[in-house]
């Protein structure tokens, strides 16, 4: 745990962020009627019945040092949904740093194996070398 804790002491750094990935699932909600408008003296009203449309997995990768926030959308929550969602961090959000420090959980999913299930090797290599990666059970890797 000292280990994790010493991650959080680092400065900000613009060429070696902080990121911390989670996820959620969330069931996704219809009304089945749409609520009342607010008026003078009547605020909006919201019916307690609903339908179900189907569940949404978040992955959220949060930057605590930066107050810098991201969060991608899929169907399913598995290794490679999860790799798919390092790979467009790393590219879109990160693409100027050297390398990213993610501080993860032991999920099964948050491993650089995932990488390697997800894409070709060369592909994998190169999202594993921009990445330092933390859990409580190892420190570096990457």
């Amino acid at each position: 745990m000292e280990d994790v804790l010493s991650v959080y002491q680092r400065p900000c750094d613009p060429d070696r962020p902080v990121v911390c990935p989670g996820e959620m699932s969330r069931q996704l909600l219809k009304h089945v009627r749409e609520p009342t408008e607010a008026k003078p003296g009547t605020p909006r009203r919201h019916d307690h019945h609903y339908e179900r449309n189907g569940t949404v997995n978040l992955f959220t990768f949060f930057e605590p040092l930066a107050n810098h926030r991201v969060v991608l959308t899929r169907d399913r929550r598995t290794k490679i949904d999860w790799a798919g969602c390092v790979r467009e961090v790393l590219d879109t959000y990160y693409s100027e740093a050297q390398k990213v420090v993610l501080v993860m959980d032991n999920l099964n999913t948050h491993g650089l194996s995932s990488l390697y299930e997800a894409f070709g090797p060369a592909e994998a290599r190169r999202l594993a070398e921009r990445l330092e990666s933390t859990t409580p059970r190892s420190m570096e890797v990457g």
